[in-house]
């Protein structure tokens, strides 16, 4: 600029804040908006401070101070209307103007208010615990999708299975200082973790023909806790726990350095809880090279051979440890190399999406960004509102919502991916996503736990516990993503209706994608929570298996995202779990998920809600008329177990489909362990008395259901006419089921509920 003049606008916050005492600068260091606004943010000379016990040294009259600070006012609007109207380019910054130039002022939305992204704006630096080291490398990867399927390892029964050597007979190579683990607790964090100078935890090669690999996981995500030689090619790994417990090991990802290509290595974790893996049925892990991606544009690949999961011998008296081994072969010398239990997806990958949405012209015009809430280290929780613009106050308030989430356990990262699908179509210039934004508005939680992502939890937040069995806290301080939330979704029932709660989670014991939702109870929707999985298995029949999904309240459930927002009044709520394995349907199966097979889930969760809000009902009753019959089958099924065959049809349509896909263990309480013969001798007699004083009482299980056969007289006989057997008293029914060992407490549940409620409709 040729020349600057004085900012009005900041000529009066200086008069203003001197007057409250909280800038002390002197008046000729006042920058100018007009060149110098950035110093406001990166000098701390600028930054507003102040004493509050010393305001009266700035202008000794308190009179004389009111008169000046509101003589200034008019004075400054005047200069306002003048500067706007001689002198363009000095016009504040603080205020928008109509673009033909009128004086039509208003004022700018606050920037940095919530730490929104601006067209300049660099990312925020992850804020950690103080307890970490974190190295200033940052780690990147390029995203590739393999032009090949990949299919699952073949087990050949001959895997070896390697002795656990230790580090009293190893040598260390990789070891973290100091692990918070559940006798401490979380205090505070800043950019960067610990202070001062970062120590090189793994060994120093002693030249160029040493060989020993380098490991690191000090970085965003990674998690690794030690690295112990046990010979020339053979290593054991020891898994991070959760930081603040000493438990939830499954999540890995660290990086090796000093590779030898042709070399066969073995990689051993020794210390994951899960009795039950998917890498015990053809799961492999994920290697990346950065010379392949480097040189060929190659990212992530499944790589692995001679896989084994099994349980750790080692009894110590501790929990039962298990153990995963490996073997790879390196494809360069002296490459860096990354191994993973999935694709990483952390939180500075989300915020390089969510630049890219702000800075784009097009998208920022329906997706609003704010911030929920702070993280208990101080990282923003994110909050995307997507709809485009009513034409009507009428018309949005006519707008039904759809909330989803992801990474409330932050190993999960097949949520993330999934929900990147879902925001790249809901924000392209697709039809259907444009008449989605018409319809709806979505609100969108990209990442629910950045806390746990960045220090590379599997499960936890930096309160050492599960979020998602805590949205029914009222600890605020302790839990405040998920408290925002659910706080976030009980206005806007307020607001309007929420159609659909959608959860996206990982499983790491099942393959293909389903969901977990719960069953109504109301009979005017009997079964509706079920047909948007059904639909959506029929939209992704190669990626999602409706027949693994399942529809129950569990107690230990009650805190969940998906049981919460239920009781709220959210009919379809869900909590979709897709498989760090891959697929076993259709064209996909035996093969491995890609994050395009994820993305392109995200992309189907649009199509279906387009099918299930069709006008046109017939797609919906054609799916509940499916789903009516599946429950026939199944009690069909059942019953041919225990040895009858009943023809229902339609009078079993009030029973739930649930109580047929109950376990047997749901009704068993655990068994505390016998340390002693004494206890057990005692437990045996204790059992035996029960059992002879029931063989001689009259059964008061069966009267009920007995007086309500009594009350029904017509219902007998139309189970008579229907069955093959032509004589079936309700008493003896009864009595038969219980005298069956399989389900038998299940099918009496499943009888007795038909009966109340036929008997009563």
């Amino acid at each position: 600029l040729s020349q600057t003049l004085p900012d009005p606008y900041e000529d009066f916050m200086y008069y203003h804040l001197q007057y409250y005492g909280y800038y002390k600068a002197q008046r000729s260091s006042l920058p100018n908006s007009a060149t110098h606004q950035h110093v406001w943010k990166n000098n701390p000379r600028y930054l507003l401070s102040g004493s509050f016990g010393k305001r009266e040294d700035l202008i000794p009259d308190r009179l004389q101070k009111e008169k000046r600070l509101l003589s200034y006012v008019p004075r400054t609007l005047s200069a306002l209307n003048s500067l706007m109207l001689s002198s363009p380019f000095v016009k504040s910054r603080q205020l928008l103007y109509d673009d033909i130039g009128e004086v039509n002022p208003r004022l700018r939305e606050p920037r940095d208010l919530f730490a929104f992204f601006s067209d300049s704006a660099l990312l925020q630096a992850p804020r950690w615990p103080i307890e970490c080291e974190v190295i200033k490398e940052r780690i990147h990867h390029i995203e590739w999708v393999p032009p090949q399927p990949e299919y699952f390892y073949q087990p050949t029964g001959n895997e070896k299975i390697p002795e656990i050597v230790g580090e009293e007979k190893g040598t260390i190579v990789f070891q973290l200082d100091s692990v918070p683990t559940e006798d401490c607790y979380f205090t505070s964090s800043r950019v960067g973790g610990k202070r001062g100078i970062i120590k090189e935890l793994s060994v120093s090669l002693q030249g160029p023909e040493d060989n020993t690999l380098l490991f690191e996981s000090r970085f965003e995500s990674g998690n690794l806790q030690k690295a112990v030689r046990v010979n020339t090619f053979e290593y054991e790994l020891t898994l991070r726990t959760d930081l603040y417990t000493n438990k939830h090991t499954q999540w890995f990802y660290f990086r090796v350095q000093n590779t030898r290509k042709d070399v066969t290595y073995r990689f051993t974790i020794v210390n994951l809880l899960k009795p039950k893996s998917l890498y015990t049925i053809g799961m492999k892990p994920l290697m990346y090279s950065q010379l392949d991606a480097s040189t060929h544009s190659i990212g992530w690949r499944r790589e692995g051979n001679e896989i084994k999961y099994y349980r750790n011998n080692a009894d110590d008296g501790q929990q039962p440890f298990h153990c995963l081994t490996w073997t790879i072969q390196f494809p360069y010398d002296r490459d860096t190399c990354f191994f993973a239990h999935f694709y990483p997806y952390t939180y500075t990958d989300l915020q390089r999406f969510l630049l890219s949405v702000a800075n784009s012209p097009v998208k920022s015009q329906f997706c609003k960004l704010q911030t929920l809430c702070r993280s208990l280290a101080g990282n923003t929780v994110y909050l995307l509102t997507i709809t485009n613009p009513a034409r009507t106050p009428q018309e949005a308030a006519l707008k039904k919502a759809v909330v989803l989430t992801a990474r409330v356990h932050p190993g999960e990262s097949n949520g993330s991916w999934i929900m990147k699908g879902f925001l790249d179509f809901i924000l392209s210039n697709s039809p259907d996503a444009q008449l989605l934004r018409d319809i709806f508005i979505f609100k969108v939680v990209p990442m629910l736990n950045p806390d746990g992502v960045i220090v590379g939890n599997y499960r936890c937040s930096l309160a050492g516990r599960d979020l998602n069995r805590h949205y029914k806290t009222i600890l605020k301080e302790s839990f405040p993503c998920i408290w925002h939330t659910r706080n976030m979704i009980k206005r806007l029932l307020e607001e309007r209706e929420v159609l659909l709660y959608c959860d996206f989670h990982g499983h790491s014991r099942k393959n293909n994608i389903f969901v977990y939702g719960c069953n109504n109870t109301n009979r005017q929707f009997w079964l509706h929570e079920r047909v948007f999985p059904l639909m959506l298995s029929k939209n992704a029949p190669d990626k999602f298996s409706f027949h693994s999904c399942n529809f129950k309240v569990q107690k230990c459930k009650e805190g969940t995202g998906r049981v919460v927002m239920w009781r709220m009044g959210i009919l379809n709520s869900y909590t979709m779990e897709s498989t760090f394995g891959g697929s076993t349907l259709g064209n996909k199966r035996d093969t491995h998920f890609t994050t395009e097979d994820l993305k392109s889930l995200g992309y189907h969760v649009c199509d279906t809600l387009l099918d299930f809000c069709d006008p046109d009902r017939t797609k919906f009753m054609q799916c509940l008329a499916e789903l009516k019959e599946l429950l026939q089958q199944e009690i069909h099924k059942k019953f041919k177990e225990l040895g009858q065959d009943m023809d229902l049809e339609r009078s079993w349509s009030d029973i739930s489909l649930s109580d047929l896909h109950q376990k047997k263990t749901m009704y068993k309480k655990k068994k505390k362990p016998l340390k002693s013969r004494k206890q057990r001798n005692k437990q045996y007699h204790r059992n035996t008395l029960m059992l002879e004083s029931k063989l001689t009482e009259d059964a008061p299980v069966r009267r009920p259901t007995s007086t309500v056969w009594s009350e029904c007289p017509t219902l007998g006989s139309q189970l008579n006419g229907r069955g093959k057997s032509t004589s079936l008293d309700p008493t003896d029914m009864t009595t038969m089921i219980l005298t069956k060992n399989k389900d038998r407490i299940q099918v009496f549940h499943l009888i007795y509920v038909y009966v109340c409620v036929y008997a009563h409709s």
